[in-house]
């Protein structure tokens, strides 16, 4: 058995995975003239866009970055309304709020997680006021929510969906897999390459989107509100000099952020999206091995159920654990688990559940969100894992449980 004490033998719920060859088009990237956002961006984004078959790739700063410019692109503002489902990160409700827009809580299945039609529509049903603009899906774990069902049931509102977790996963779209990204009911896709993902740029986030009115707002928006172009010129007299443009003016038509992304993290995500296939693969197995095992340590324990419709590209591999019937509690579990060298992690805390929307909105019942919350803990993943890492996991998880 491995020695606790020996750092070397940690493992951690989800760690990068880089090699030589990252390394090298970082070094080629910091040897070169450009280090903030130049030729690695554009070369990474319009990779980006044709794996997934988009039309628009707007690389930005992080996953955060990328919603709040999406809910900037979306044009919300006071009285509207977005759903977002309680399970997920904070930064997927939070986008609504930067731009003064109200958030309306949807609960999701307790086994997979995801949010569902049936949510979505209780949710809206439910409201009291303000009018919903959008919907937010979140493509939790690395699997995928039925965008085809609310895009159906809700054709007015616009789709942005959270794929944070979800990069080279597809759904089925009218009777075919599609890769998520491709924006297949218009929108905005939002992914996030911070190192516990599937592919890492260090901080980053990236958009993809069909639409060149949303992929105009969102260039803009990460780049200080500035205007180049002397077609869009509002002040012509100081636009234009000797009727040409001159060539050092800019406008701001209206404030943005500097979400930038530099060409040294482009570098790196455009060497990982090479890989991005076999990191899928490697994490596929090892959750199917986790699966295996699991399976065996009886009706107290279980994977996260997978939600249909979806070839999933885990992120997570949760497992779902009923700690009071096996008289313990999930600290307990962890800090056991992290004395013998494992790593791991509760995703999410319901949001509904912060207090900061506990006490803007009334408190609402989301029993799916506090079930599946109750019993989730997320094991080590990682494609540098093997599979006998899984069976040591899996090994020192069940004496925790007191299996």
């Amino acid at each position: 058995m491995n020695d606790a004490s020996d750092t070397r033998s940690f493992l951690p719920y989800g760690r990068q995975m880089i090699d030589e060859a990252d390394e090298q088009a970082v070094l080629d990237v910091l040897r070169g003239d450009w280090l903030t956002t130049g030729p690695a961006v554009e070369a990474y984004e319009a990779a980006f866009a044709e794996r997934v078959g988009a039309k628009h790739a707007i690389a930005c700063s992080s996953g955060t970055a990328g919603l709040h410019m999406a809910a900037i692109a979306l044009d919300l503002d006071f009285g509207d309304v977005v759903v977002v489902p309680s399970v997920t990160f904070l930064a997927t409700a939070n986008a609504a709020r930067y731009v003064k827009a109200d958030v309306l809580f949807a609960d999701v299945d307790p086994e997979t997680g995801v949010m569902r039609l049936e949510d979505v529509q209780r949710a809206i049903a439910g409201m009291s006021k303000g009018t919903v603009k959008a919907i937010f899906p979140v493509h939790l774990t690395g699997h995928t929510v039925n965008v085809d069902e609310l895009a159906a049931e809700f054709p007015e509102l616009v789709l942005v969906e959270d794929a944070c977790h979800a990069i080279g996963a597809e759904y089925e779209i009218g009777g075919s897999m599609t890769p998520v990204g491709s924006c297949p009911h218009g929108g905005i896709t939002m992914f996030s390459t911070h190192p516990v993902k599937t592919i890492a740029t260090g901080e980053g986030g990236l958009l993809t989107t069909n639409s060149d009115r949303f992929a105009e707002t969102l260039r803009r928006s990460r780049n200080h509100g500035l205007v180049r172009e002397p077609e869009k010129f509002l002040n012509k007299r100081m636009g234009f000099e000797d009727g040409v443009p001159a060539p050092w003016y800019y406008e701001m038509h209206e404030p943005g952020y500097n979400y930038r992304l530099s060409d040294i993290n482009a570098a790196l995500g455009l060497s990982q999206l090479g890989k991005l296939d076999s990191f899928v693969a490697k994490r596929s197995a090892l959750r199917a091995r986790y699966q295996e095992l699991l399976d065996a340590l009886g009706p107290h324990v279980a994977m996260q159920k997978v939600a249909p419709g979806c070839s999933p590209a885990w992120h997570l591999a949760v497992a779902l654990i009923d700690f009071a019937a096996l008289d313990t509690t999930r600290t307990a579990v962890m800090t056991a688990l992290k004395e013998r060298g494992i790593g791991t992690q509760v995703h999410y805390i319901p949001v509904h559940r912060q207090p900061y929307y506990a006490n803007r909105y009334q408190p609402k019942s989301l029993p799916g969100a506090d079930a599946y919350y109750a019993r989730c803990l997320s094991l080590p993943l990682f494609p540098a894992m093997s599979e006998d890492d899984v069976d040591r996991v899996v090994e020192e998880l069940t004496k925790a449980l007191g299996i």
